[in-house]
């Protein structure tokens, strides 16, 4: 018998894609959708979708239990730089929302995978090739409250043997979907921008290096570690996965290969330019490599031709 999967926050970037692989892969009638947003047609044709507010302990428990859910996908967030203008909301959506999924799911006996971010280490960690164990002092509330979900995610699974997995992911570049409130978003936007015949300005000084991974890369990831073979995962929670190392003048000289007259200026937000500038530059991932084979698909060259492609097809260009 396949999978019941429950998706939360399943309208987000990683979430929107997400949902139509898993019901490609488990059936359309296994995966059901929520958020506490309006979906877009793709989600609302292939399957299930369902309002459903995961600060809300007994609408979480009563979605899983009555749904007779198996495993749970938890990507309810609030991003990193959205995160800072409001940390009490931060906390209550990022913290709050993973307790209630990991009681509801040792109640009803379901896997759990969290999503987690590089966020988590803070500048007292290496900032190149950052290694998948090491100091977690994060200075944001962002990653606090990651830290706080991957060591919440390990006590369930050491406390009471619940399937938790999860991922650090680097920044994810999607066309589905423009990401608001992280410092990767640059990235993303810089597409829309350029094909638009539009100048971009950078909210990233030049120079600034963050980990990143296309949106299909992410998605295999997701799945591919909760069809990992529990025996080998000496990690668990939760592991560094990436592709590439960018910073905004390598996205630009790449887009410029196809689209010459591309011009983007550097206007630093300060809280954003203050969260990626002490953040990771790089991530070892040898970790996931080696414990469930984890390989991206996707390097700047072909994430940049397949995103061209794609959002042309989007905007109708």
């Amino acid at each position: 018998m396949k999978k019941k999967i429950l998706i939360t926050g399943a309208c987000g970037q990683i979430g929107s894609d997400l949902t139509l692989s898993l019901r490609k892969h488990y059936g359309d009638d296994r995966v059901i959708a929520t958020d506490i947003v309006k979906p877009d047609e793709r989600m609302l044709q292939s399957g299930r979708f369902e309002f459903l507010d995961c600060t809300d302990a007994g609408a979480v428990y009563s979605m899983i239990k009555e749904n007779g859910i198996d495993v749970i996908y938890h990507l309810v967030t609030l991003l990193s730089a959205e995160s800072e203008v409001n940390p009490q909301k931060a906390w209550n959506v990022n913290m709050n929302s993973l307790y209630h999924i990991l009681e509801a799911a040792r109640e009803n006996n379901c896997a759990v995978f969290a999503a987690s971010s590089p966020a988590v280490f803070g500048p007292r960690a290496p900032r190149d090739q950052t290694p998948q164990d090491t100091i977690l002092r994060p200075v944001s509330i962002y990653g606090v409250a990651k830290v706080a979900g991957e060591l919440l995610c390990d006590y369930y699974h050491h406390r009471y043997g619940l399937d938790t997995r999860g991922l650090r992911f680097s920044g994810v570049i999607s066309y589905h979907k423009i990401p608001q409130g992280g410092v990767t978003d640059y990235a993303v936007e810089m597409f829309y921008a350029a094909l638009q015949k539009k100048p971009y300005s950078c909210f990233l000084e030049k120079g600034t290096r963050l980990p990143f991974m296309y949106i299909h890369d992410a998605v295999k990831a997701a799945i591919g570690v909760m069809e990992a073979d529990p025996t080998r995962l000496k990690h668990r929670n939760a592991f560094n996965v990436t592709a590439m190392s960018l910073a905004p003048e390598d996205v630009v000289e790449e887009i410029r290969k196809h689209l010459p007259d591309f011009v983007s200026e550097y206007k630093p937000d300060p809280i954003k330019q203050r969260i990626a500038g002490s953040g990771t530059r790089s991530l070892d991932d040898s970790a996931a490599r080696e414990e469930w084979g984890w390989q991206p698909d996707y390097d700047l060259s072909a994430l940049t031709s397949d995103m061209l492609v794609r959002i042309r097809e989007k905007l109708n260009l």
